[in-house]
This record gives C-alpha cells, sequence and structure tokens, in this order.
C-alpha cells in the first residue's frame, strides 16, 4: 500500500472530483458516511454519550456528517464546534447548515475556556478539529482544549489525523495533539502513524478507502511503500517441486566470540528456518563443540582463535555471507574483518559487531559490496550515521547513507522501516514482545535464509522483517509480549510462511 504526501491526496480530491463529476460536498459525504458505518457497526446503538468536536475546516465538516448520520440513527451525540477563527470551509458550512434537517439541538461554539463541556471517562469522543492540513501548532484555549480531551480517559477517536498532529514533521514536546485510542483515516496511512515519535498519538488505525482516482494514485510516486500480507504475498517465491538443497543456497555465518556464541546459534537457527539449503557457521574455537551440538543441521569451522575471530579463511563459495553477530571488536577481529570484505564481491547482511566495526573504521564502508543489507538498531543506526533532531532527519540521513555506499538498511524499531536509496519500506508486523536479546541475530538470519534462496536483497530485506515480525505476531498470540524469546521468533518462522496463505483456497507450492 502506498503512504502518500498530503498534498498528493488533496490533489487527488480534485482529480476525483472533476473526473468522477461530483462535488467536494458529495466526496466528504462519502468519506464521512463510511465512517460512520465504521462506528455504528461497532456502537450497534450501545447508549454511548458521544462527543463530536468539530474544526472549521473541512475536517469539522467530515465530523458534523458523521454527527448527523449518527444523530439520525438516535445516537446520543452531542456537536461541538471548536471557533477558533471566523473563517469557515465550504463544506464546512454546508454541513453545518445541515444539521438543522435532523431537528437536534443546534451544534455548541466553543471560543474559550469557559465554554469547555465536561468530558468524563464514560464518553466516546471523536476529534475531528484539525485533520491533515495542519501547519502549525495548537496554542491558547484550543491547545488547552485539546490538552483537556487528552486528560478525560475518555475514549478517543481521530478523524484522518489525531489534532495538532503535523503531516511532515515532528510535534515540539510542549505542543498540544490528540492522544487518539483509534485513528480512522482516507484513503492511505500517512508515514507519521510508523515512526517512534509520533505514532504514539495515532492509537491502532483503520483505512478506509473512499474512491479517490485510482489512475493518479497509481501513478503518484508514493513516499512510502507500506508493507502488509498482500504486498509480502507478491514477495513470496514457490519452490518448484524437483529443486534440492543445493538448490536454496549454501549461507555462511559469521561471529561469536567467547560467551557469545548464542547470537550466532540464533542467527544459523533463523536461516535454515527460512529455507536456506545449507548453513556453515564460521565462529572461534571455542564455540565448535557447543555449535555442533545445539544445531546438528548446520555445518561448522572453527577460526584460529581460540577465543575470538582472528584469521577468518574458509575454503568455500557460499551464496551469502551473514557476518557480525557476538563478534566482538577486538584489534584482531577488526583486521580480520577488513581482511574479509576486501575478498567479498557478493552482497553481505551485516548485524550488530560487524555495523560497530564499520562505524569505527569508515574506510571499511567503501569495501562493503553493493546492495548488501545492513541491519543496525538505534544506537548502531547513530553510530554509522550521526545524531539526528528527529525521525524526519533521522530518514533523509539514513537515505543519504544508502544512496552514498549504495547498501540497503534495515532501521529496527516498532514499525521497522527498509531504506534503499530514496525509497522507504514500511513494515507492519511485529509487537513490544520483540524487544529481546537476540531478536535481530534472529532476523539477520532470516534475511540470510531468503538471499540463499535467491531472493533480491532488497526483496529478502523486505520480505524478511515482515516474515520476522510475523513470526513475533503469532508467538505473543500464545505466549504473549513478555513470554518471547529470540528463539521462539526464528522457530516460528515457519508457521509465519504458512500464515502468509492461510486463508487462500488456492496455495503455491510449498
Amino acid at each position: 500500500m502506498k503512504i502518500f504526501h498530503v498534498q498528493q491526496l488533496a490533489e487527488a480530491d480534485k482529480v476525483t472530483i472533476e473526473k468522477q463529476g461530483i462535488t467536494s460536498g458529495e466526496l466528504m459525504e462519502r468519506a464521512a458516511t463510511l465512517v460512520f458505518k465504521e462506528i455504528h457497526k461497532r456502537l450497534a446503538h450501545e447508549p454511548i454519550p458521544i462527543k463530536i468536536f468539530c474544526g472549521i475546516g473541512n475536517n469539522g465538516g467530515d465530523g458534523l456528517v458523521i454527527g448527523r448520520l449518527l444523530l439520525e440513527q438516535g445516537y446520543d451525540v452531542t456537536l461541538y464546534v471548536v471557533n477558533y477563527t471566523n473563517k469557515r470551509s465550504e463544506d464546512f458550512l454546508l454541513n453545518y447548515n445541515r444539521i438543522k434537517e435532523t431537528g437536534a439541538k443546534w451544534p455548541t461554539l466553543l471560543k474559550h475556556e469557559d465554554d469547555f463541556p465536561e468530558i468524563t471517562p464514560k464518553d466516546f469522543v471523536i476529534d475531528a478539529i484539525f485533520g491533515i492540513g495542519l501547519n502549525r501548532p495548537a496554542e491558547g484555549w484550543v491547545g488547552t482544549l485539546i490538552n483537556t480531551i487528552n486528560k478525560s480517559r475518555a475514549f478517543i477517536l481521530a478523524i484522518d489525523m489525531p489534532s495538532g498532529l503535523f503531516s511532515d514533521k515532528i510535534p515540539a514536546k510542549e505542543d498540544a495533539v490528540i492522544k487518539a485510542n483509534f485513528t480512522i483515516t482516507f484513503q492511505a496511512p500517512k508515514l507519521v502513524f510508523f515512526l517512534p515519535e509520533t505514532g504514539e498519538f495515532v492509537g491502532d488505525f483503520q483505512v478506509l478507502d473512499i474512491g479517490l482516482d485510482w489512475e493518479f494514485l497509481s501513478k503518484a510516486p508514493a513516499v512510502a511503500e507500506l508493507i502488509d500480507k498482500q504486498e509480502a504475498i507478491n514477495l513470496y517465491k514457490p519452490r518448484k517441486k524437483f529443486s534440492h538443497k543445493g538448490d536454496h543456497g549454501h549461507s555462511l555465518i559469521i561471529g561469536g566470540s567467547y560467551g557469545k556464541i548464542g547470537s550466532i546459534s540464533l542467527t544459523a537457527t533463523a536461516t535454515l528456518r527460512t529455507g536456506a539449503g545449507m548453513v556453515t557457521i564460521y565462529a572461534p574455537k571455542c564455540g565448535y563443540e557447543i555449535l555442533q551440538t545445539v544445531l546438528p543441521e548446520a555445518m561448522v569451522l572453527a577460526d584460529g582463535g581460540e577465543k575470538e575471530l582472528e584469521s577468518i579463511n574458509f575454503d568455500m563459495e557460499p551464496k551469502v555471507i551473514c557476518f557480525g553477530m557476538g563478534a566482538g571488536t577486538s584489534e584482531k577481529t577488526v583486521k580480520s574483518y577488513g581482511s574479509l570484505l576486501k575478498k567479498i564481491k557478493q552482497p553481505m547482511v551485516i548485524d550488530a559487531d560487524g555495523l560497530n566495526m564499520l562505524a569505527k573504521n569508515k574506510e571499511f564502508l567503501s569495501l562493503v559490496p553493493e546492495n548488501s543489507v545492513l541491519t543496525p538498531h538505534p544506537k548502531e543506526l547513530e553510530r554509522l550515521i550521526g545524531t539526528w533532531k528527529d525521525d524526519f532527519e533521522k530518514l533523509q540521513k539514513a537515505r543519504e547513507f544508502s544512496s552514498k555506499y549504495k547498501l540497503i538498511l534495515v532501521l529496527k524499531d516498532a514499525h521497522t522501516i527498509t531504506v534503499s536509496g530514496n525509497n522507504l519500506y514500511v513494515n507492519n508486523t511485529g509487537n513490544p514482545g520483540m524487544g529481546t536479546a537476540g531478536a535481530g541475530d534472529v532476523l539477520a538470519g532470516v534475511i540470510t535464509g531468503l538471499i540463499s534462496q535467491a531472493y533480491e536483497p532488497l526483496t529478502a530485506a523486505v520480505f524478511g522483517v515482515f516474515l520476522h515480525g510475523k513470526a513475533g505476531d503469532l508467538i505473543a498470540d500464545q505466549l504473549s509480549y513478555q513470554g518471547i524469546i529470540a528463539g521462539d521468533i526464528a522457530n516460528a518462522i515457519g508457521p509465519a510462511f504458512v500464515d502468509l496463505f492461510k486463508n487462500d483456497l488456492e496455495r503455491p507450492a510449498n
């Protein structure tokens, strides 16, 4: 699913109105009616007090339509107009006047704090104050109103965008922003829904297709691509019936040090669970017996070093090399890493200490093969690209880094974002329980396993992040967020593949 700039969506509105021969008021009626139907489906005439706060622009017009339709169904609705200026949009005025037709009480005008109604935890609040067009913070009594709504502990539904939240910048800490429990947004999600600094204001969200012109949207360049189940299905490559392990690639996992052998074991397990035909683990001597015992499906090569990697030498040609988990950053390991990079030509997967060594030895970056996949968590990313003032600057710096070195960055977070040049791919699986030791090692293994099977590195990164998150979701359903450990995620990669086609009548060959 594409994620667009709000300016693109505004242009899509205009194109839709022109090509479909409708008015902007009719488009508003269509969109707001869909919201009403979602509310009505969930409330089913439950006698809950509904308070709708409407701005005086088009978002407020949406709120008025929703209010009118709820009133017509007999809901207990009170409408409030947040009168922060005397200017009103035409469609707001159109629907303001239509309230008369319901015979309901005229909307209450709010002009200052003395006009605020009492809002209780038993209320259902619908936020239709600003929407996506906001370009400056909510100040004065309007900001106070937003904070009052947030403190009420009422359930809050935001229409299109929580009021006070910008579409293209991060609000300051002192800015008043609706903290919604749920957001219903039109046509496409917004990038701020997925960023750590802004996602908390959105709550859960639902996208409603309001019928904007498909041709325009299909041709419009996306700000980012949201990766969910359907997108993941399109990335999947079925296996041929007569394929064998040699067709599925040989992966080489390099890493580990004394006390940190478990990390490469997790990576190798995930690589195998993702479908690599063969896996060899290259580790210090101290890991040899451990790895042969805990993962008999993998082959093991011992480095010359007893407790750390000292001289990486192997006589094989793997399909892909994954490097860094638990490797440490000793002088000998750094030297052996540099020597390895000078020899490798095919894309790699680099994680953990492999990233930390790149950050400390920036001259290594030019040696990393093009289209290699780097999987940093936030602190590792900061060491690579430098600090940032907010999430938007972080993404811009990540794009620049990716373009400069021709590498793929996987920015691990609640909604992991894969960066390839200027292209962003936002993942929509995963949960807080995956914030556990070793989960990143598993992700590196999933991506490695896909590259081993001849997935392009970018596809492997995007699809791998999805599968990794889905595996975590399946485990969370069984064990809770708190009960998840990294090994569970690795072992649930298979069920994550199965889940892709669980509801389909026809499934591709395994």
